[in-house]
């Protein structure tokens, strides 16, 4: 069924508190509450939904406006949960009438529903953080003709991979996998296999390479026999070898074959075999692991400030330049407008951007077609630095707890559309400032 959305009714209830009597009207979270339109994400999330017998999913308003507050505030789903009952101007800016004092949804219900929207259904939140900025004047529309392109990484909730905790957790993982389906083992390795794995630290940390060699092998032996007694053990049980140790066997064969400087994929984490291992040639962080992410931002730093147009998660490494063909196409569909100037660094050189494009991408150092006013973009390529550093230490980019590419995708655009959103709050706070000062309602010192 398609979600019952709600609307306000105006009515009042005796034992009941109505949030617009008990709340600031003025705040920023309500006077964006009220320039949103909400008709626009109901008939685009509503897409997803069938008009089939059943129990009807949690309003549009209600999940859209969870997701915004999450990646705006920076919160966790259990925390977001025991703030939307504690803060009224949450409650109200998901479309609720009268003060809820318990849950009217399960913490559940946000994943669920990340699921079924996805990448593409999620970029409409983006998109009306945009028509919001323009609505409100923070951004003309001017302003998204000339974009700043980048790459970045975002890390996944993964460990530090080593070859040796990699071994080791394998063999734990089809050991405990083993015991719970009642699959009989010769040996499980427990104590020898955990002082090996510590042997290796130990002799690492001192240098000792050779020492560490050893515990290693001896690591991958024991991952060995463990993958072969599994496999006979099992070997003729359609179930348990489809459905129980259908994913964790090749991912364990594959830790056990795979060496240092193998090309190829590699598997960096068992639970998330997805992560890739990326460098950006960064001094302090040679290496992150997770996922590559196209970020950009407008040029001009306008009245709201600088702005998010678009995010995309990129997997399997790809070149930067080789990112464009499909990045402007999206930018454009989602800006509705039409991109006149695109600024990139070095590593956007030999790229791959449309045909109509190829005249207007402009990278760090070049010389030929460059007039004095590109020369001078050019020297602002760097605003998008600050950009993605706000949304990787302000709105959940700087380490992914979603699972599987879509995860990855997903909370790409949702931290996106919440730096957006959060420019948008702090735009609206300040425009009411300028409305009381203009007033003469500010704030005016007491008397001594």
């Amino acid at each position: 069924m398609r979600p019952k959305e709600r609307r306000d009714t105006g009515q009042t209830d005796l034992l009941r508190s109505r949030l617009d009597a008990i709340i600031d009207m003025d705040h920023a979270l309500v006077k964006l509450a009220r320039t949103i339109d909400w008709s626009f994400l109901e008939e685009r999330f509503g897409a997803v939904y069938e008009d089939t017998p059943g129990r009807p999913p949690l309003p549009t308003r209600l999940m859209a406006g969870l997701a915004i507050l999450k990646h705006t505030y920076d919160l966790s789903d259990e925390v977001l949960c025991e703030r939307w009952v504690e803060n009224p101007y949450y409650q109200f800016f998901c479309g609720e009438e009268f003060f809820q004092h318990r849950l009217v949804f399960d913490r559940s219900s946000l994943t669920r529903w990340r699921q079924r929207m996805g990448e593409e259904k999620l970029q409409a939140l983006l998109q009306e953080s945009l028509a919001v900025a323009a609505k409100t004047k923070a951004i003309k529309p001017s302003d998204l003709n000339r974009i700043i392109v980048d790459t970045t990484v975002q890390p996944k909730n993964v460990m530090f991979p080593t070859d040796a905790r990699l071994l080791n957790r394998a063999r734990e993982s089809l050991v405990r996998l083993a015991q719970r389906h009642g699959v009989k083992l010769r040996q499980s390795y427990a104590r020898v296999g955990k002082f090996a794995l510590i042997k290796h630290q130990r002799y690492a940390h001192a240098k000792q390479f050779k020492r560490a060699n050893r515990a290693l092998k001896k690591l991958r032996t024991y991952l060995g026999r463990v993958i072969r007694d599994i496999s006979r053990k099992i070997e003729g049980d359609g179930w348990l070898e489809q459905m129980v140790f259908g994913r964790i066997l090749p991912l364990a064969r594959q830790v056990r074959e795979q060496t240092q400087r193998q090309r190829g994929p590699k598997v960096y984490s068992l639970h998330a075999p997805e992560v890739e291992c990326i460098g950006k040639g960064k001094a302090h962080r040679p290496y992150e692991f997770g996922v590559k992410v196209s970020v950009a931002t407008t040029l001009a730093h306008a009245s709201g400030g600088q702005f998010v147009t678009h995010v995309k998660a990129l997997p399997g490494n790809p070149y930067d330049g080789h990112t464009l063909a499909a990045v402007i196409p999206e930018m454009e569909a989602l800006v509705d407008n039409t991109i006149e100037r695109i600024l990139a660094d070095k590593g956007y050189r030999g790229h791959n951007a449309p045909p109509d494009y190829k005249l207007r991408v402009f990278t760090s150092g070049q010389k030929r077609r460059t007039t004095p006013q590109i020369k001078r973009e050019l020297r602002r390529r760097s605003a998008v630095e600050p950009v993605i550093g706000h949304l990787k230490s302000e709105h959940r980019m700087g380490r992914n707890y979603l699972w599987h590419r879509q995860g990855d995708a997903n909370n790409a655009v949702l931290a996106a559309a919440g730096y957006n959103f959060r420019r948008l709050i702090r735009w609206l706070s300040l425009l009411l400032l300028q409305i009381l000062a203009s007033l003469g309602l500010g704030h005016r010192p007491f008397p001594a």
